[in-house]
């Protein structure tokens, strides 16, 4: 897998890979993928040899120089290609982006989904709180999960 900046080009695919893993949770829309863009997140996709998206993932940083604050938005893998790392190198990537800014890294999981849970635990997030029926329109209660700020230089780029 080859990991680079999500482009316009990629949304179609990022909203279709959406719709099959949070059908039940208002899967993002183009729109929405746009409107992170714009914003400056640092977005990346996750790409087969052959070009293929085999998942996405967001960091949005908010904050100024020496008070950086990070949240990871979204991670998602094709089915075809989950259990094959990939969500750990996009994870890894948009922690390594956090680390350059030492900023703090908070994000939300679903409470049952514990591979995800698993995963955000062996590189360093814990539980800091639940927030119920945080997914709609299911109903779904999230976890909230934080990992401190590890150091870099502060500068934020995109």
């Amino acid at each position: 897998m080859k990991l680079e900046p999500l482009r316009s080009k990629h949304i179609r695919r990022c909203v279709g890979i959406e719709h099959i893993l949070f059908t039940g949770d208002s899967p993002w829309s183009a729109r929405a993928f746009r409107s992170e863009l714009d914003a400056g997140g640092h977005y990346l996709v996750a790409l087969t040899p052959e070009g293929e998206v085999a998942g996405y993932a967001g960091l949005a940083v908010a904050g100024r120089r020496g008070e950086w604050e990070s949240n990871v938005n979204t991670i998602g893998v094709d089915p075809a290609f989950q259990h094959q790392g990939v969500g750990t190198a996009l994870l890894r990537a948009l922690l390594a982006k956090a680390d350059e800014l030492d900023a703090p890294v908070f994000l939300e999981v679903r409470t049952d989904n514990v591979a995800a849970i698993a995963l955000y635990e062996r590189h360093g997030f814990t539980r800091i709180g639940m927030r119920k029926r945080y997914y709609q329109p299911s109903g779904a209660d999230a976890y909230t999960m934080a990992r401190p700020a590890r150091g870099g230089s502060g500068e934020a780029t995109g």
